[in-house]
């Protein structure tokens, strides 16, 4: 019986690594989409691809940390990783239908939260990585902006005796290059909040023996599922992050999708699992704001940074209710 349920929570663990790719398939594409250098479904095509290429070669720090950084992996149930997987999915699903870029990684980290609680109360945290991982939230929005804005003065000085238009040629070219990095950065950070996700389910059921670690296919399913949930991509998120925070030049693309990329796989690498949404969406300000600040709508930032500040309670709540009844339902009685 065991077996079952934990191919039936992989399969859900699988909807929520797809939903991810869903809605971040803004993230990886909105610039690129924006500034008129790929169309939109070309532009998924180049996303997906490097979401996938990112399964080989940029490690498992970040599943890690999902895997045993969050919550104690001694207090995971099939029923904890159900309802924290409940809680991430019914958020998302709910800003996929409304435009909003929320992070996804957030999400996760929220529902961990609340199912843990649930289950065995406060003592279910582990303080070895949630501290920056809550530090990140408010971190990864301001840095992208300061790196961002820092790529953009040093390009826009580099340039500045060039003509228009050669300029426009040149980076519509590089924004190609500097979109792969950037799909690369999302697609090691994102898949691997499933392959944790999945490898301590596997861990606590006793299908990887007494060391955790996360299994090569597990890698490739995961990777799999994110890029085909960017090549459905996520159009009225991605009207949101291209169209309208600012109106980005293809230098300012490249700008957003390079500090990015440079971020993003360096806290992969450090295991910290920071939200991709958080960072694309500061770089963009970040590059717009070099034009002028009136040139970042604000009043869409504040939108968002609300739908940021939200996702960790909503999703927290959603996924706490969600282990009480499936204890109701299933029998199980926590302790």
């Amino acid at each position: 019986m065991i077996f079952y349920t934990v191919i039936l929570i992989i399969l859900v663990a699988l909807i929520f690594d797809f939903y991810n790719g869903l809605n971040d398939a803004a993230n990886s594409v909105a610039t690129i989409v924006s500034t008129r250098v790929l169309t939109p479904h070309k532009a998924v095509i180049w996303a997906a691809s490097f979401n996938f290429l990112a399964a080989f070669g940029f490690g498992v720090h970040v599943a890690t940390t999902i895997g045993k950084g969050i919550i104690l992996p001694e207090i995971v149930t099939p029923t904890v990783i159900l309802s924290a997987l409940l809680g991430a999915i019914i958020w998302n699903i709910f800003a996929h239908r409304n435009g909003l870029p929320i992070s996804v990684s957030h999400s996760l980290v929220g529902g961990l939260i609340g199912a843990g609680i649930s289950a065995s109360g406060f003592a279910s945290i582990a303080g070895s990585k949630i501290v920056t991982t809550f530090l990140f939230i408010f971190l990864a929005p301001m840095l992208g902006f300061v790196f961002s804005l820092i790529v953009s003065v040093i390009v826009l000085n580099i340039v500045k005796k060039k003509q228009p238009r050669q300029v426009d040629k040149y980076f519509r070219k590089l924004q190609l290059i500097s979109a792969a990095a950037y799909s690369l950065g999302h697609g090691t950070n994102d898949a691997q909040k499933t392959m944790g996700i999945i490898a301590v389910l596997l861990f606590t059921t006793g299908y990887l023996g007494t060391e955790f670690y996360v299994p090569f296919w597990v890698i490739i399913i995961s990777h799999a599922a994110i890029a085909l949930g960017t090549y459905f991509g996520g159009w009225k998120v991605i009207r949101t992050m291209g169209m309208k925070i600012t109106k980005l030049e293809p230098y300012q693309g490249f700008c957003a999708e390079t500090s990015s990329a440079l971020m993003l796989i360096g806290t992969a690498q450090a295991g910290i699992p920071v939200s991709t949404t958080h960072t694309i969406a500061g770089a963009i300000m970040g590059t717009g704001s070099t034009k002028r600040l009136s040139a970042v709508r604000w009043g869409v930032a504040r939108t968002l940074i609300w739908a940021w500040v939200l996702t960790i309670p909503v999703c927290l709540s959603i996924s706490f209710t969600a282990f009480q009844l499936l204890s109701i339902i299933t029998g199980f009685i926590p302790t």
